[in-house]
C-alpha cells in the first residue's frame, strides 16, 4: 500500500508506544506516536521516532549468511533459508545425539518479542540451558519476590481515575527507560498531578531524579539496609497500615524484631544517607497514601539481590500500598499462559541445568523462568564444567558487549562446535558465527503483548507491515527449525499461539487487528477482599515461608557488597570510587543502535560520569578522555563532570562497540565496553546467582 498511515505498536525496545508507521512503496517512511493509544496517549521517544532509520538502513542483514573462513575472518558465503535451516537442524541434532540436548545452549536478548518462543523451543529441544542477559541481574528477582510475596506481580497504577500521592522511583528511571509497558508518559502525567510527592533513590540524579522533590544518594549496593530502616521508622512509629497489617499480612511481629536494631542511624553509616533523610522519606511513604514505589534494576545487579528487593517490596505490605486505587496494583493476567512446553523438558535434563542445584530461584523447579546461570553457562563453554556446552544459538543477543566478563565470553565462543546468530546487523558476536541469520525488525512482524509485562491488564496486537529482503520473524525461524527437528509442539505456530492466548478474551488475532490493535478492559482492584492473595497463606508474606523451605532466610536482611570500599579495605587504596554500569539512555536500547547515525549523533561517544571533586583531583575535565579501569581490566570513555551523581560514584555507559571499524579486530568491542570493568565470579547472590554489575571499586585518570 502506497502512502497509508498505520496503527502499530512500537518496539524499538521493550516498552510498547502506539506508533502512526507511513508506508510508501513498501518501506516506512515516518513514524510518530499515535494518539489513540490508551496508554503512550501520542508520545513516542527518539528511537521510535528514528525507526525508518533502522528499517531502511544500508547495513541491515537481508540475507542468511554462512562461515567460509576461520570462526573471526569476517568471510561468509550467502545462502538459501533451506539450505541454512537444514543444515543447522542437521548439526543440531548431530550434537544432540553424540553429548545430549544440554550441550546445546540459547541465548536471548532483553525484553524482546520473541522472549517466551525461545523459552518454548529450548523446552522442545530438551535442553535446559536457556539464557537472557538480565534474568537474574533484571527483572526476575521482581517477579519472583512480588510472587513469593504477595502472589502476583504488582505494577504502578497510573490507569484508574485515583492518582498515586507519592511516588518512589527506586534505582529507575522510567522517563528514559519507559520498561515493561510502564510507559515514560504515564509516568509523567502521574508525577506532575496535584499534590504528588516525587522521591527518587539512586546514586544518579537522573532524568527522572531531575524532576522529583528528594534525590536521595545512596552507595551502590546498600539498598536492602536503607529499605529496612525505613521499615523501622514506620513499625516504630506506628505509620504502618494496622487494619491491613493486622487482617492481610503475616510474620509482622517476626519482622518488627528483625528491623528493630536497623535505625536510621545504623542505615546512615551503610548508605551514606543522612538519618533525618531516611526517616522523612520513610514517614511521607507512610502518610501520603496511596503511594507506589518505581522500582528498577538497580537493586538486583549484585550479591544481595534477593534480600534488597524483599526488603523494599515489605514496605508495599506495611503501608497496605497493594492493589488497591492509585498503589501498585495485581496484574489481571488478560490472556492466557504462553504454552512454553514447560512438560516436554525431561526431568532428567532439567537435572543438568547448569546452576540448578545451586541457585534454586532462577535454575531450580520454584524458578519463575528456569534458565542457566550465565557465569557457570560460560564457563562450561570454556572448561567443560560440569559438561561442555558445545553449541549456541543466539536471538537478538550480543554476549560479547552484555555480558559480564566480555574476555571469557570472548573465549568461550571461539570453543564452540556451532556458533548461530539472528539479528538486524552484523555484531561482534556474530561475527564469530557459523551461520547468521537475518532478523525482522517491528515493523515487519506480527506478535501480541500484554502489558504492562507480566501483569498484562491490556492486549495490544501488533502488525506485519512491511518486508525487508529475506528477512524472518525470530519465531518463525524458530518454528521452521522445530519442523525439521520433529519437536514436540512443532504443529502449533507462533500465530496459534496467539489465538489460543487471547481465547478467554473473545478475540482471535486478527480480529483485534481489524478492533483497533488494542484491549483494555477496566482493572480491578482489592482483588484479595474475595479469596486473599495467591499465597499459601492467603495474606502478604512479610514472613515467608517457601524461602525458608528452600533453606533462605525468610525474613530480609542486609548484607555487605562483596567487593567495596568496607569488604575489601586493601583494593579500594588502589580502586577507591565505586563503579556503576547499565544507566539506559535515550538513543539507545543496550547494545543496539550504534550504527544508526541519525540516533548515534546524540551521544556520539561512550560516557563516564564522573564527580566534579574527583575530576578536578584527577585534573579531569568533561570532554576529556579518560581511562576507567577495575580490578579485572581498563576501558576508554569521554568524561561527563557534573555533581548529578553521588560524591564517590563514577557511572559508565554499557553496551558500546563500534560498528564504524568494520570486523577487524570486533569492532572494538573490548575498547570501551563496560563488561570488562565488571564481574561474572562468585559469591553470587545465594538464590538467583545475581553477578556483581553495580556497587565495583574502579579508578580514573586522564587518558595519555
Amino acid at each position: 500500500m502506497s502512502g497509508a498511515w498505520r496503527h502499530s505498536v512500537c518496539r524499538s525496545c521493550h516498552g510498547g508506544c502506539g506508533a502512526l508507521v507511513h508506508i510508501e512503496n513498501g518501506r516506512v517512511t515516518r513514524v510518530k506516536g499515535d494518539p489513540k493509544s490508551p496508554v503512550s496517549r501520542g508520545f513516542l521517544c527518539i528511537k521510535g521516532v528514528k525507526s525508518p532509520y533502522v528499517a531502511n538502513h544500508k547495513d541491515r542483514l537481508t540475507v542468511p549468511l554462512k562461515r567460509i573462513g576461520e570462526r573471526g575472518a569476517g568471510k561468509w558465503q550467502e545462502v538459501s533459508w533451506d539450505i541454512a535451516l537444514n543444515e543447522i537442524a542437521e548439526r543440531l541434532a548431530k550434537i544432540k545425539s553424540e553429548t545430549g540436548p544440554e550441550t546445546i545452549a540459547i541465548g536471548q536478548g532483553t525484553g524482546r518479542h520473541h522472549y517466551l518462543h525461545v523459552v518454548r523451543f529450548a523446552n522442545a529441544f530438551g535442553t535446559p540451558n536457556w539464557y537472557e542477559p538480565g534474568l537474574a541481574q533484571c527483572f526476575i528477582p521482581r517477579i519472583t519476590v512480588s510472587n513469593l510475596t504477595y502472589g502476583g506481580f504488582v505494577h504502578a497504577d497510573y490507569y484508574s481515575d485515583t492518582n498515586p500521592r507519592l511516588i518512589l522511583f527506586w534505582g529507575h528511571n522510567p522517563l528514559v527507560s519507559s520498561a515493561d509497558g510502564e510507559l515514560a508518559p504515564a509516568v509523567k502525567r502521574a508525577m506532575t498531578a496535584d499534590g504528588v510527592v516525587n522521591i527518587a533513590i539512586d546514586p544518579i540524579r537522573s532524568e527522572t531524579a531531575k524532576k522529583c522533590d528528594l534525590w536521595i544518594a545512596v552507595r551502590p549496593g546498600t539498598d536492602a539496609a536503607l529499605a529496612m530502616a525505613m521499615a523501622h521508622v514506620i513499625i516504630e512509629e506506628k505509620l504502618y497500615d494496622k487494619e491491613f497489617v493486622e487482617n492481610r499480612t503475616t510474620g509482622f511481629a517476626e519482622l518488627a524484631e528483625r528491623v528493630k536494631p536497623c535505625t536510621p542511624a545504623w542505615a546512615s553509616k551503610i548508605t551514606d544517607v543522612p538519618a533525618e533523610k531516611i526517616e522523612k522519606i520513610a514517614r511521607l511513604y507512610a502518610t501520603f497514601t496511596p503511594g507506589v514505589i518505581e522500582w528498577g534494576v538497580g537493586i538486583e545487579q549484585n550479591s544481595n539481590s534477593l534480600q534488597t528487593v524483599r526488603a523494599i517490596a515489605i514496605l508495599r505490605g506495611l503501608t497496605g500500598n497493594i492493589d488497591r486505587p492509585g498503589s501498585d496494583i495485581l496484574g489481571m493476567n488478560r490472556l492466557r499462559a504462553y504454552p512454553v512446553l514447560k512438560d516436554k523438558l525431561p526431568k532428567s535434563a532439567a537435572k543438568k541445568r547448569i546452576g540448578g542445584e545451586d541457585f534454586k530461584l532462577l535454575s531450580g523447579w520454584r524458578a519463575y523462568f528456569p534458565s542457566a546461570h550465565i557465569p557457570g553457562l560460560f564457563k562450561a563453554m570454556r572448561e567443560s564444567d560440569p559438561y561442555r556446552v558445545r553449541g549456541l544459538m543466539l536471538f537478538g543477543n550480543n554476549p560479547l558487549t552484555t555480558v559480564a566478563n566480555s574476555k571469557g565470553v570472548y573465549q568461550a565462543l571461539k570453543k564452540l562446535d556451532l556458533l548461530v546468530t539472528t539479528d538486524l546487523f552484523m555484531t561482534p558476536s556474530a561475527y564469530l558465527s557459523d551461520y547468521v541469520l537475518p532478523a525482522s525488525f517491528w515493523t515487519e512482524i506480527d506478535h501480541l503483548m500484554g502489558f504492562p509485562l507480566v501483569a498484562e491488564n491490556f492486549a495490544f496486537a501488533h502488525p506485519k507491515l512491511t518486508q525487508t529482503g529475506q528477512c524472518r520473524q525470530d519465531e518463525w525461524i524458530i518454528d521452521e527449525l522445530s519442523k525439521k527437528l520433529d519437536l514436540p509442539g512443532s504443529d502449533m505456530s507462533y500465530k496459534d499461539i496467539f489465538d489460543h492466548q487471547l481465547t478467554d478474551t473473545g478475540f482471535t488475532f486478527n480480529k483485534l487487528i481489524k478492533n483497533g490493535l488494542y484491549h483494555t478492559p477496566p482493572v480491578i482492584h482489592e482483588k484479595f477482599m474475595a479469596k486473599g492473595f495467591r499465597t499459601p497463606s492467603r495474606k502478604v508474606e512479610l514472613y515467608c515461608k517457601a524461602l525458608k523451605r528452600m533453606a533462605y532466610d525468610p525474613l530480609p536482611h542486609f548484607t555487605e557488597p562483596t567487593e567495596s570500599r568496607v569488604s575489601q579495605p586493601e583494593t579500594a587504596r588502589d580502586f577507591p570510587y565505586t563503579l556503576i554500569t547499565g544507566a539506559r539512555v535515550k538513543p539507545f536500547f543496550h547494545s543496539d543502535n550504534r550504527q544508526v547515525e541519525a540516533l548515534r549523533k546524540l551521544r556520539p561517544d561512550p560516557i563516564a560520569t564522573i564527580p566534579t571533586a574527583i575530576a578536578k583531583e584527577r585534573g579531569i575535565v568533561s570532554d576529556d578522555w579518560v581511562i576507567i579501569g577495575s580490578p579485572r581490566g581498563e576501558i576508554r570513555m569521554k568524561a561527563c563532570v557534573t555533581d548529578d551523581i553521588a560524591p564517590d560514584v563514577i557511572n559508565v555507559d554499557h553496551g558500546w562497540w563500534f560498528p564504524e571499524r568494520g570486523g577487524d579486530p570486533l569492532f572494538g568491542v573490548f575498547e570501551s565496553n563496560a563488561n570488562m570493568l565488571t564481574d561474572d565470579s562468585p559469591p553470587y547472590d545465594p538464590a538467583f546467582g545475581s553477578y556483581k554489575l553495580k556497587g565495583l571499586l574502579c579508578n580514573v585518570r586522564k587518558a595519555g
